[in-house]
């Protein structure tokens, strides 16, 4: 079934392409990017389907068709303004699409009515024909009204038209959608089950009936032929002689079997069960899944069915990464597995795949903290293993003052092992930037700096495994902004000197304005002025938590 789900989504985009007047109009593929899509279809996680599926049918677009992608929720979880025009419509995108759909993470929600409407807006629907496609496997979570979004959209369009793909949907959750593609004009189609991809199939690849032509004379009688069968090969993987089928895509290429052999053109290419019919001859059948292959040779009759076992030689793994034993998985730790001949890396949360026996190494990496494991795999092998990564959570915030107003920008963040080295230093482990930066540590004493602007501080916090840490930090700093027109710059200085008679520089800006976070205390504001007018000298007292602001003339 995992190859009528990867089909499926390809057929069903290949079909909004050419049924529904791709190639005539600009067009913005919008892809549903929450949380939903980790969903799996036969062992196979839906964004894969919809990536795969976006790489193939994209590269048999022509090159000066104009299209353009869109992604909802794919950058912070329960946000519903999490919309994003990542690649604007334009000939010859489909190489950036497809590198913009490999790199999306699925998290968030499902703002799908505003995404069409700000996908309409964005290819001028008030002044030129246009298209969008929506591929969603969920409804509206975000309050829209998609059903009223399409009659607005078509009562003041040009000519706009929004077709709708349901992935995975039932179908009285498709109903709750389909209204959106009816009011523009649009298709609504489900794509649910094998019979809807064969549908579809037949729609997107069959050519279309040429005119019929002059009926010819009529011809002679044809000699009798030999009776054919409608498939005269079936081919079969196996993990090990007599074992079990793997349960993730097996991929069958058929090759001449000639000079070029493997490394010249197939002549017929599927997944799963399938069936192929190719003329008689001499052949080459190859099988992949996941790391594993195997080939083998056969001569092929017209009239005769040939069952072909090859035989992977091969394991399974399923592996769910977790950050502590009982917690759920999580869907940014990476699994990179290295079996013989190869290394498999883009796998995240979760992940089956088939590897030929021997030694493979599965490597769990999420935040700070790693879990490795090196298996003695053998043929016909299924593992089925959680590997915990064994870290904690730790969110950082800055406030001003002790329970005070929180620092929003210019936040950065750097982690510290506590203990520190011979010399004094410490080794650093991590770095964000923001309020609410999160991070995965191994449990242990960590240090966490913070520079807010021209403030800096530290403050020790501890980690345990499965378990949040809240590390917020107080600032006891205020926010100093000047005004001075016609300055070149400021400087800023303590305002108490050292032994020598000389002020500490805390910070520096250009320009007749600036603003900046400073510690509490007294300065002393230096402005530089363009003209011929001298340098002034301005004390100044920032108190925590309040906001001073100096006019300087």
């Amino acid at each position: 079934m995992a190859v009528f789900a990867r089909s499926f989504a390809a057929a069903i985009l290949l079909l909004s392409m050419t049924t529904f007047g791709f190639a005539a109009n600009k067009v913005i593929i919008i892809l549903d990017a929450s949380g939903s899509m980790w969903a799996q279809i036969d062992g196979k996680p839906k964004l894969e389907i919809a990536r795969e599926s976006l790489r193939t049918v994209l590269q048999s677009v022509p090159a000066d068709d104009e299209i353009g992608f869109m992604a909802y929720g794919h950058r912070e979880k329960g946000s519903c303004e999490d919309i994003q025009l990542i690649v604007p419509p334009q000939a010859g995108s489909a190489s950036a699409i497809t590198d913009a759909a490999d790199s999306l993470k699925f998290l968030g929600k499902t703002p799908l009515t505003a995404a069409v409407k700000q996908a309409a807006e964005a290819l001028k629907y008030t002044e030129d024909k246009a298209t969008v496609v929506l591929i969603t496997d969920g409804l509206e979570t975000c309050g829209g009204d998609p059903c009223a979004l399409g009659k607005e959209l078509k009562a003041s369009g040009v000519d706009f038209t929004a077709d709708v793909v349901g992935f995975g949907l039932t179908a009285d959750e498709g109903k709750q959608i389909a209204c959106l593609a009816e009011n523009t004009g649009g298709k609504y189609i489900q794509a649910s089950d094998e019979k809807a991809l064969q549908e579809a199939l037949v729609e997107t690849v069959a050519a279309p009936a040429p005119a019929p032509a002059p009926e010819p004379a009529p011809a002679p009688a044809p000699a009798p032929k030999a009776a054919e069968v409608d498939y005269n090969l079936i081919p079969q993987a196996f993990l090990k002689e007599g074992g079990e089928v793997p349960k993730i895509d097996v991929y069958y290429e058929v090759f001449p079997d000639d000079a070029k052999g493997v490394g010249g053109d197939h002549v017929n290419d599927g997944y799963n069960a399938v069936k192929f019919h190719v003329p008689a001859g001499n052949y080459i059948v190859v099988a992949s899944s996941g790391g594993a292959k195997a080939e083998q040779k056969v001569t092929l009759t017209a009239d005769k069915a040939t069952e072909l076992s090859l035989n992977l030689n091969a394991a399974e793994l399923s592996i769910h990464a977790r950050p502590a034993p009982g917690a759920d998985v999580d869907r940014n730790a990476q699994i990179s597995i290295a079996y013989p001949g190869g290394t498999s890396d883009s796998n995240y949360g979760e992940v089956k795949f088939v590897v030929p026996a021997g030694e493979t190494k599965v490597t769990v990496k999420l935040g700070a903290g790693e879990a490795s494991e090196t298996m003695q795999l053998a043929a016909g092998q299924v593992v089925d293993k959680d590997m915990i990564v064994g870290v904690g959570k730790a969110k950082a915030n800055a406030f001003y003052t002790k329970g005070g107003e929180k620092a929003e920008t210019d936040v950065g963040w750097k982690v510290y092992k506590a203990a520190k080295k011979l010399d004094g230093s410490r080794d650093q482990v991590t770095y964000a930037y923001g309020p609410d930066s999160q991070f995965d540590l191994p449990p242990g004493d960590y240090v966490i700096g913070v520079d807010v602007q021209a403030v800096s501080t530290e403050q020790p916090f501890s980690v345990t495994v499965g378990q949040m840490t809240d590390v917020n930090v107080t600032l006891n700093a205020g926010v100093l902004a000047v005004d001075a027109p016609g300055a070149d710059g400021f400087k800023i200085y303590e305002a108490k000197k050292n032994i020598q008679g000389e002020r500490k520089q805390v910070t520096y800006a250009y320009g007749e304005k600036m603003q900046s976070t400073l510690a509490a205390g007294d300065y002393v504001l230096v402005t530089n002025f363009t003209t011929d007018k001298a340098d002034k000298e301005t004390p100044f007292t920032v108190k925590a938590g309040e906001r001073s602001e100096l006019k300087v003339e």
